[in-house]
């Protein structure tokens, strides 16, 4: 063999781990394609990204969900999928490199993967049963073949078989393979992504046809004065777009209504009923101005909203199934609502019969419910917060008790009940924010729903509580918003706010974190006026 002979195979030597490497990756993307494409003929929710995802989220412990949604809000779950797809591509590309000595067992890792896709479809808790494996399996099948294929392509023959030119063909023909592999994969995955997008056009067409008749009993207009006339407060109504949102569906439901039915069934209730949305809309509808907060959110945080909802009194069809509340002898204290995603959320009956506004929901500012907010009903109860009161897309009303059954958020760690605590927070001016010397006015909204607010305070470092003034109210069920004209002084500053409740309760200063039942403490903000 002559010089240049040996240094062309040392260098063909040196290349063929990066081009298995590469092959690893190949297949992995080959294998997310192809089980998007044969989720099209499943269901969305059934691919192996949103699977292994929902299944992380199950067993996510709480206190490093808070902080997902702390530091990422309603992006964690792209965080996520961003995350799953980084993670599969490593293993794809050590995979790959495994592959080159050892061509079974990198094939085989592939099918590992996709046994890890296929068990986290079918133990979701929307799983519809053996078929959400198929895409997992099927794509992780195609990826062990390519994955074989392709690095076979890569290994030296015995001499007698090379030819004078058979290395340079192989490795031409490595490139047409790949080339070709990572096209077909593309085309099969645009594909697969029109198939699902195209699954939820007869939601989006039953959405498009509701026209929501006028309540029997109309929310009364929004006072004069209840939006104050300051930059950077709070809108009083929260536009849907801006409208928060948290839960843990990795791919929004995309509801019928013309299929949709909601059952009501369970402990105490003696005539069960199962509606229709057609149903729904040709009941006494309500109209009612509702703020609701996420648990999540920390002091100050930005997980609360106030939008007008219209609905079903929930209390009205509950005693039409003769359903009674505890305090009058009714056998069932929690009311199990679950979602098309598998999501269970526990509301206690007496607070949902007591005479609040509690709905199910079937619009929201003046047309029906946008998907992300659970199209086409969910509930709505004021005062409680939303892990315990507020499900989205709900298909299942189940009367029972707390000590028969826990739901979700319950199992992990969360309380059983939870009502909204009071909270107030400093919108204007922004921490760390440098306004001029002079009246600087300080402003924001408060809340304690199925209270109110009665009072919001303010103190300037370490000074006495002055009181703000407040906006005019709208309902004791929605946040109101407040504001303080401060004579500021140059140098560093920190303001500090308080509410009291409808009830006299003064919001109380210790600080308690998100986990069980929702933070507590005062809000601050730090500024320096120049």
């Amino acid at each position: 063999m002559t010089d240049d002979e040996t240094h062309t195979r040392r260098r063909r030597n040196r290349t063929r781990p990066a081009l298995a490497a590469l092959s690893g990756v190949l297949a992995g993307f080959a294998a997310l394609a192809v089980a998007e494409l044969v989720s099209a003929a499943v269901r969305p929710q059934a691919g192996p990204v949103v699977a292994v995802g929902g299944a992380a989220i199950d067993r996510t412990p709480p206190a490093v969900k808070d902080w997902a949604i702390r530091n990422f809000g309603t992006n964690d779950k792209l965080i996520l999928q961003l995350g799953i797809v980084a993670v599969l591509a490593l293993f794809a590309l050590a995979l790959g490199m495994v592959a080159l000595r050892f061509r079974r067992t990198g094939a085989a890792g592939v099918l590992l993967f996709g046994a890890v896709g296929a068990v986290a479809a079918t133990s979701r808790p929307d799983s519809t049963g053996p078929s959400d494996a198929l895409p997992s399996v099927v794509g992780a099948v195609v990826a062990a073949v390519l994955l074989y294929f392709l690095v076979g392509r890569l290994l030296p023959r015995i001499p007698s078989e090379e030819g004078a030119h058979g290395p340079d063909r192989d490795r031409r023909g490595f490139v047409i393979a790949a080339t070709a592999a990572a096209a077909a994969s593309a085309g099969a995955g645009a594909l697969g992504r029109t198939l699902n997008a195209s699954r939820g056009q007869n939601a989006v067409a039953s959405r498009d046809k509701v026209v929501l008749p006028a309540p029997a009993s109309a929310a009364p207009a929004v006072p004069r004065g209840a939006q104050l006339r300051i930059a950077d407060v709070s809108r009083f109504v929260t536009p849907n777009s801006s409208f928060y949102r948290v839960d843990t569906a990795l791919v929004v439901p995309k509801v019928d209504a013309a299929t949709w039915r909601l059952r009501i069934h369970g402990k105490g209730v003696t005539r069960p009923l199962t509606l229709s949305f057609g149903d729904l809309l040709r009941r006494e509808l309500i109209e009612r101005d509702i703020t609701l907060t996420c648990v999540s959110n920390e002091v100050g945080g930005p997980y609360v909203g106030n939008a007008r909802w219209i609905g079903v009194r929930l209390a009205d069809l509950l005693a039409e199934c003769g359903v009674a509340p505890p305090s009058k002898g009714g056998p069932a204290d929690q009311l199990v609502a679950r979602s098309v995603d598998g999501m269970t959320i526990g509301s206690p009956v007496e607070d949902v019969m007591d005479g609040r506004d509690a709905l199910l929901a079937l619009g929201m500012n003046g047309g029906p419910l946008p998907f992300a907010h659970g199209f086409p009903v969910r509930m709505v109860v004021p005062g409680l917060y939303g892990y315990v009161s507020a499900c989205k897309w709900i298909e299942d009303i189940e009367l029972t008790t707390f000590d028969a059954y826990d739901t979700y958020w319950v199992r992990r760690s969360w309380s059983r009940r939870a009502p909204v605590k009071t909270q107030t927070r400093i919108d204007t001016p922004k921490p760390f924010a440098r306004p001029k010397a002079g009246t600087v006015m300080v402003a924001g909204v408060a809340w304690a729903q199925h209270r109110g607010i009665g009072k919001v305070e303010i103190r300037v470092d370490d000074g006495p509580w002055q009181e703000a003034r407040l906006a005019a109210e709208d309902s004791r069920d929605t946040w109101r918003q407040w504001s303080f004209p401060w004579r500021a002084t140059k140098g560093g500053h920190t303001l500090t706010v308080r509410a009291t409740d409808g009830d006299g309760q003064v919001q109380t200063a210790r600080r308690t974190r998100t986990i069980p039942d929702g933070a507590s403490g005062h809000h601050s903000v730090v500024v320096t006026v120049d």
